[in-house]
């Protein structure tokens, strides 16, 4: 249970370093504040107005994987999965 918390906390100060280094810059947790909820109760985050370099959000994921020690491999690559996956900005190459 403790493993899954850290990672939690990790996966929210991912999404938070990725929108500040996002263009537009933005605030997650003022995104999440400030989310609209549909009918059934669930939060829409408007995360596809913002974008970021792919090397920028690999580069954060593996510096939030290490900080927070999200190990061993399989999950540490589970988690940047859920990144991609998540609510996080859409990407773009140089």
């Amino acid at each position: 249970m403790k493993a899954k918390k850290k990672e939690e906390e990790a996966l929210w100060e991912c999404y938070r370093r990725l929108f500040a280094a996002s263009t537009p810059q933005g605030d997650f947790d003022l995104m999440v504040e400030n989310a609209t909820i549909d009918d059934q109760g669930r939060k829409h985050i408007p995360f596809m107005d913002y974008e970021i370099l792919d090397v920028d959000m690999e580069r954060i994921i593996k510096e939030v994987i290490k900080e927070y020690k999200v190990a061993p491999k399989y999950r540490a690559e589970a988690f940047r999965v859920s990144v991609l996956l998540g609510a996080s900005p859409k990407t773009k190459q140089i």
